[in-house]
């Protein structure tokens, strides 16, 4: 394996744990819990996992001996800093439990443990991969673990590896999918425990427990060292606006953070698009007349950041995508009929099959994104949200407004625009201190919950604004986090996204500045992440959750 220098020095960090899990651990159960809404639905769906208390972890007064632990790692779903080391926190947490405990890794995500590929991850394997980015120690995957035929592979497995206990580092779906997991184990009272861990760059998977999801604030580190960049470049040479679309769709987590830490002139929220009912117009006057404003001021240059959910947000193309979906339906008859036009006829048709409102909206989309609305469809025939060019579409109309109000004698600047999307760049970048430090407290905390019998709980740490000797450790029950959603036609109980809140203080902070920032150049430059050095330069969390707990 090449190590860089970096990696060289990164291999010595000791992760930071909470002063809890350093020796003996003792567990408090506190108030036992029911699910945010859906409690009779939920408690019905998993009697077995719902209406468990919170777990805390106190400092204990001596440690026992105890039996040996075999368990089972899987990375779910999409690429997060930290990965590596919440499974380093696993290892050296069921090693400090008993050192003949044993860690196996399934490759691949979840299709590894139904498909039984897996890895003992030993001593040697993990010491490479300990505060690096990735996941590529066992690899992730997004295959669902939804089915009993799938649960019996995976415990047929767990057998033949007498494992103790399945841990699934994953977003709300995973864990969704590992809660089901422990409810069906524990029903069948199969002997295998299942805890989850919370992992999603996005930052929508977080409650009072969950404070922040990992790899969170490595992510946005990553972009706003990407933003302030251009941000300089557009202030020394003061003649592009740069328009940025974020990761992030089903919330702006990542869009406000970002807009915290580097102050740009614009940034859009979808969940206050939604909660104004803002139309594309609104959207594309308020972009304009920020640009013309500055113009005014001599200043031809700024930098506006996008949500990538954005689209899904407001109100009209909300509709207009579920028109388009019907419309073009795979195997029905419009979407024979669409494909047998000429190319340049088709937007008109499908303009003329669409209700009057959808139709106007379609027909002031740039032809570039109406194409994408039409052309771009997933298995299923619905429209690829993700792959709209939600940037492009915004700053071509920004520029169509524009040159209407030059002609009204009402704009005299000029507006030229450069476009950029930051997502993978932030997935799999080497975990800032903080999160290497939050990774690691959670893979221990898991492994302690797996020592104490613990299933459908997942990894907690918390008061993660305070030095990490003062985090608090625990266990929170997957259930309590669930409600019932609509998904493909059927009612199913998924862990509640957590979309930014307009009433809470980053948001709130956000809104008293960005008058300022919109009109005037106040750009921060926050650089590279810092993983050596001061404790208030490299060890810091986030805006965010400073704002929060201030």
């Amino acid at each position: 394996m090449n190590i860089s220098a970096l990696q060289k020095e990164r291999a010595k960090y000791q992760p930071k744990l909470p002063k809890s899990l350093k020796g003996a651990v003792k567990l408090v159960e506190g108030a036992k819990t029911e699910s945010v809404a859906d409690q009779k639905e939920i408690a019905g769906l998993f009697p077995n996992t719902s209406g468990m208390p919170l777990l805390t972890f106190e400092e204990g007064e001596k440690e026992a001996s105890k039996n040996p632990v075999n368990v089972g790692v899987i990375l779910s779903g999409g690429q997060a800093p930290g990965g590596h080391n919440v499974i380093s926190g696993i290892f050296d947490g069921i090693k400090k439990i008993n050192p003949e405990s044993k860690l196996y890794g399934f490759l691949g995500g979840p299709g590894g443990l139904v498909d039984h590929k897996y890895v003992e991850l030993t001593a040697e394997i993990i010491d490479e991969y300990r505060n690096t980015g990735g996941f590529d120690i066992i690899g992730s995957g997004r295959t669902k673990l939804e089915e009993e035929w799938q649960f019996d592979k995976g415990l047929e497995i767990a057998r033949d590896l007498n494992l103790n206990a399945l841990v699934i580092i994953g977003g709300d779906d995973s864990n969704t999918n590992a809660c089901v997991l422990a409810e069906y184990y524990s029903q069948k009272k199969a002997g295998v425990q299942v805890i989850g861990c919370p992992k999603t760059i996005d930052g929508d998977l977080k409650n009072e427990m969950i404070e922040a999801s990992f790899g969170f604030d490595t992510a946005t580190k990553v972009y706003s060292e990407l933003i302030g960049n251009i941000q300089r470049d557009a202030n020394s040479a003061k003649k592009y606006w740069h328009f940025m679309k974020l990761m992030g769709r089903s919330a702006s987590h990542i869009g406000l953070e970002c807009a915290l830490k580097t102050q740009p002139n614009i940034t859009l929220i979808s969940e206050e698009v939604a909660a104004k009912q803002q139309t594309l117009d609104d959207i594309v006057d308020y972009m304009a007349s920020v640009v013309a404003q500055r113009a005014d001021n001599g200043e031809n240059f700024g930098v506006a950041l996008v949500p990538e959910g954005l689209i899904e947000f407001i109100p009209e193309m909300k509709i207009l995508i579920s028109e388009l979906n019907d419309l073009l339906a795979e195997g029905t008859e419009t979407e024979k009929e669409f494909k047998m036009l000429k190319k340049s006829h088709r937007l008109n048709w499908v303009a003329s099959q669409l209700t009057k409102e959808s139709s106007r909206v379609f027909k002031s989309l740039p032809q570039g994104i109406a194409n994408q609305l039409t052309l771009d469809r997933d298995p299923h025939g619905n429209v690829q949200v993700s792959l709209i060019e939600t940037e492009k579409l915004l700053g071509e109309m920004v520029s169509e407004k524009l040159a209407a109000l030059k002609k009204a004698g009402k704009f005299s600047g000029k507006f030229s625009t450069q476009y950029h999307f930051f997502g993978y760049e932030g997935r799999c970048a080497a975990p800032s201190n903080f999160d290497a430090d939050y990774c690691y407290s959670l893979g221990y905390t898991a492994s302690v919950l797996v020592s104490e019998g613990k299933t459908g709980y997942m990894s907690s740490v918390r008061n993660l604004t305070s030095p990490a000797e003062e985090w608090i450790a625990g266990g929170v029950p997957i259930t309590m986090m669930m409600n019932m959603e609509k998904r493909h036609g059927h009612k199913k109980p998924v862990i509640q996204k957590a979309l930014v809140e307009l009433d809470g203080a980053p948001f709130k902070y956000f809104v008293s500045k960005r008058g300022e920032w919109a009109l005037s150049t106040h750009y921060l430059y926050p650089g590279p992440i810092q993983y050596f050095g001061p404790s208030e330069v490299c060890d810091q969390p986030t805006e965010t959750l400073k704002l929060e707990k201030a």
